[in-house]
């Protein structure tokens, strides 16, 4: 795929229902179906009863059941919609079935056959589906089949790969040379770097689209960015990515192909479509100096209070006690509150009517293996009771911050040096806060502090031998600030004098050069920003990750929820390593590997139930942390996995 403008084929007439019963050549596969991901396709229905094949046109039947509703069936769509729930247990679940239903898409050397992702087709089926549609498309291109799920994973690696061809989705997302990101436009000067050498001696503006072979965590505020090699969604780079709402996209080749074309250094109009990416080279604007649009949509912060808070267990905060102890710290004291007296939230995600159907109650019920005229809340509340953990810890508030902050004169007048430069926009601003940091490391804390976390630690956690130090600031998790990636955190802390210097770290960080650049670029000031720290025990755990209650590639998708998996949970949000990556039903159930990353080998059986658990459980919890009555906020859940639970560390809403 190049980096110009992706023209679509032709349309088939709106009057063609299908190409039925014929050969299908490779232009009318274009002509009838669409593209995603820079593939074309076409939706493909098999007629078992009259050994009869047909190519749907996209344009006029976008979904399977409604063609054989109305093409076959005689069945008006209406009613289809109706009782679709009918429909797609004979579709997709009936062992005796008329109709095998799948999508054939066209790759660089081949074409793939797979199924819808509910589907639970058994191996005779596939088998049958596959050799079916071989006969009716062009020879020149080998036909494989791609399963659509873990099911059908494990059915095809149980054939004989000379029996039936296939490839598997993390395979081909591997080498996919295309992912939208996020989806957007943005104009700007492309800034190509091919080692992080040359990107650390550059100087970036805001106007600035960036292209390397992976962006690193520590960009500053920017308008667009393309990665030259596969990374993940759920990277810090991403995520900030989304919240700032810039273009990004994974274009393999995009280094060579812009220097190709000779567009380094110059003004391009980017866009990120589901389909491609496009680079067209643009004049320079004349008010390219002048501030961007975001600088007018300034972050409003809600009052913080630093008066005397006293150091609490993280089970005693409400999500309200965020003015006091920080965003992280009082989400995670609002999850210890549901997992130990419910809510009545859990069910909101799906008690809402999702045309045609009235709500989703009936997938839940089937989730959680009980009947439909069960207690739902008390079988949501059980999964989670039985699943999910938050580990131990306490929450240390603003006031502390300030009165250690207060403790040191030399302190002092480094933050009003700070505050000044800020204010006459100086170029001294960096300096002054690589100073103010080493100030916070380099002061003794006073014994009065100390006294007051170790006597808490004490009486909180006495027995844990590791602990995590958390930053929970005021200025994150905002609408327009996502802060991810900003502060610190730090792990395997032990003793006493590492815990004292890890949440000086912490508090340290509120005044980085880049936590500061991002909240001026913001609006947010530094008067209005304080530092919470969370200490919490270290979980042992066989793996760990990220998981959003949406789909980053298709935010469309109500139905599934994304989790990366990695060995250690920092290699994920971190962008050090590729993770495996899933998609999991949190309606219909099942899951489907999007890549393997850097793993030399899937998961096992057990690990995708604890997997798919979460998923449900992810769900649950976005309908009670969603701010409103629609529940279709998603959350960011980072996760530890051992054995039977999964363990939440952080929860916050994810940007879309």
């Amino acid at each position: 795929m190049s980096l110009t403008s992706v023209v679509a084929p032709s349309p088939a007439p709106e009057t063609v229902a299908a190409l039925v019963g014929e050969r299908l050549s490779l232009s009318a596969l274009q002509q009838l179906g669409g593209t995603l991901g820079g593939y074309s396709f076409v939706k493909v229905v098999v007629d078992r009863e009259r050994s009869l094949i047909h190519f749907l046109n996209n344009e006029r039947h976008s979904f399977h059941a409604i063609y054989i509703g109305e093409e076959i069936l005689g069945v008006p769509g209406e009613r289809v919609r109706a009782e679709i729930d009918s429909y797609n247990e004979a579709f997709y679940h009936a062992p005796d079935r008329r109709f095998l239903l799948g999508i054939l898409a066209r790759h660089p050397r081949m074409l793939s056959l797979e199924t819808v992702e509910v589907d639970t087709m058994p191996a005779a089926l596939i088998r049958e589906f596959h050799a079916f549609v071989a006969r009716y498309v062009d020879p020149a291109l080998p036909l494989v089949f791609k399963p659509a799920n873990q099911l059908q994973e494990r059915i095809v690696r149980e054939i004989p790969a000379a029996e039936l061809p296939r490839v598997f989705a993390h395979e081909l997302f591997s080498t996919a040379p295309f992912v939208a990101l996020n989806p957007g436009t943005a104009t700007g000067r492309l800034r190509a770097f091919r080692t992080e050498a040359e990107y650390r001696a550059a100087t970036l503006e805001w106007s600035d689209i960036i292209v390397m072979d992976r962006v690193p965590d520590d960009i500053p505020r920017l308008s667009g960015i393309v990665n030259a090699r596969h990374t993940t969604p759920l990277s810090h780079t991403n995520v900030l990515a989304t919240g700032w709402q810039i273009p990004n996209a994974v274009q393999v080749g995009a280094l060579a192909e812009i220097e190709r074309r000779g567009l380094n250094g110059k003004w391009v109009e980017y866009t990120v479509d589901a389909q491609a990416l496009s680079l067209r080279e643009v004049d320079e604007p004349a008010e390219a100096s002048a501030r961007p649009g975001w600088y007018a949509q300034r972050v409003t912060l809600e009052a913080p209070e630093a008066e005397h808070s006293p150091i609490v267990n993280l089970a005693k905060l409400r999500a309200a006690d965020r003015y006091r102890y920080g965003t992280k710290a009082a989400n995670l004291g609002e999850l210890h509150h549901v997992l130990a007296h419910g809510s009545q939230r859990l069910l909101g995600f799906y008690q809402v009517p999702r045309p045609p159907r009235e709500n989703l109650l009936p997938y839940l019920a089937r989730l959680l293996d009980v009947p439909l005229d069960a207690d739902l809340s008390a079988a949501a509340r059980r999964l989670l009771d039985e699943h999910v953990r938050v580990p131990r810890g306490i929450a240390l508030p603003f006031s502390l911050q300030r009165r250690f902050l207060e403790s040191s004169p030399r302190i002092q007048q480094a933050i009003g040096k700070l505050k000044m430069a800020l204010e006459l926009d100086a170029r001294e601003i960096e300096p002054l806060c690589v100073e103010l940091q080493g100030l916070i490391r380099s002061a003794r804390m006073p014994g009065a502090l100390a006294g007051e976390i170790d006597s808490a630690l004490v009486s909180q956690l006495a027995g844990v031998r590791t602990f995590v130090v958390r930053s929970s600031s005021n200025a994150e998790d905002l609408a327009g600030f996502s802060a991810a990636g900003i502060y610190e955190s730090l792990n395997h802390v032990t003793t006493a004098e590492r815990i004292f210097a890890s949440v000086k770290e912490v508090w340290a960080s509120l005044v980085s050069v880049r936590s500061v650049r991002l909240r001026r670029q913001a609006g947010i000031s530094l008067d209005e920003c304080y530092m919470g720290v969370v200490i919490q025990e270290q979980v042992a755990a066989d793996f760990g990750g990220v998981l959003v209650t949406t789909n980053p590639m298709n935010r469309a998708d109500f139905r599934t929820v994304y989790v990366n998996v990695s060995p250690h949970v920092s290699d994920v949000v971190e962008g050090s390593a590729l993770p495996m990556q899933y998609l999991y039903s949190t309606v219909e159930g099942g899951g489907r590997t999007v890549s393997l990353g850097d793993a030399a080998a899937d998961l096992d059986e057990r690990a995708h139930d604890l997997l798919q658990r979460l998923a449900v459980a992810g769900r649950l919890l976005q309908g009670h942390f969603s701010p409103d009555y629609t529940f279709g906020s998603p959350v960011d859940i980072e996760w530890l996995a051992d054995g039977d639970h999964v363990h939440v560390v952080q929860l916050r809403p994810y940007s879309v």
